[in-house]
């Protein structure tokens, strides 16, 4: 998987690059995803080096909004004030293939979180950005292959938006791992997104006025 610093996308089918605050967590026992993390030096709080950007663009009139779903580019246009599920599918790269959840569905490609091996493949940063105000909230959803019923991770990211410069905060375990209560062991167990224990991962976003909720995925080397 290729490497961009800007974070741009490629055309359709074709490999794009890979890794193209008031920010408050609420966030509770996590375990951490392993690998060499990428150096500290752009003064947002976010890592520097090559990444890819995912902007979550809340939109005030939904009803003129163009019905048309897309794919590519770097945004997913969701109700400013409303709820979306971001539906999550695995592929090599990183890619929006729809963008637009003003009827409630999106859909966005990106890697699994670990190799085969078990090493952490990239690290994720959010901030929200935009006028200053609102607040929003993103979990890790999916659904349970035995009862059918939708089970969303005990953790969520969280945010605010607050007036003053806004900086990144570290994300990975909350949007790539679902934390559940194992009904029998009685323990709080985590899984990858993907990982076969559940189907049909997604991002359950609830939107209360966040513009602008800032993605970024940096490559572990």
């Amino acid at each position: 998987m290729r490497l961009r610093s800007n974070g741009m996308a490629h055309a359709k089918k074709k490999s794009l690059a890979m890794f193209g605050t008031g920010l408050m967590l609420m966030v509770l026992t996590l375990t951490p995803l392993g690998g060499t993390q990428p150096s500290f030096a752009t003064g947002n709080g976010a890592p520097s080096g090559p990444h890819y950007n995912l902007n979550i663009n809340g939109v005030s009139n939904t009803a003129n909004f163009p019905t048309a779903d897309k794919s590519g580019g770097n945004v997913i246009f969701v109700p400013l004030h409303g709820h979306c599920d971001i539906g999550l599918t695995e592929g090599s790269s990183f890619y929006v293939l729809d963008n637009n959840c003003m009827d409630g569905k999106a859909n966005f490609q990106l890697p699994p979180p670990t190799t085969s091996t078990g090493s952490a493949q990239y690290t994720v940063w959010a901030r929200a950005v935009g006028k200053p105000g609102g607040s929003s909230t993103l979990t890790t959803c999916a659904t349970d292959p035995t009862t059918g019923e939708q089970v969303c991770s005990l953790n969520q990211v969280i945010t605010m938006r607050t007036h003053g410069k806004q900086t990144f905060t570290n994300v990975t375990n909350q949007l790539t791992q679902l934390c559940y209560l194992n009904s029998t062991t009685g323990q709080t167990t985590c899984v990858n997104i993907f990982d076969p224990t559940f189907q049909n991962y997604l991002w359950s976003y609830d939107n209360n006025g966040v513009k602008v909720l800032q993605l970024r995925f940096y490559p572990i080397n």
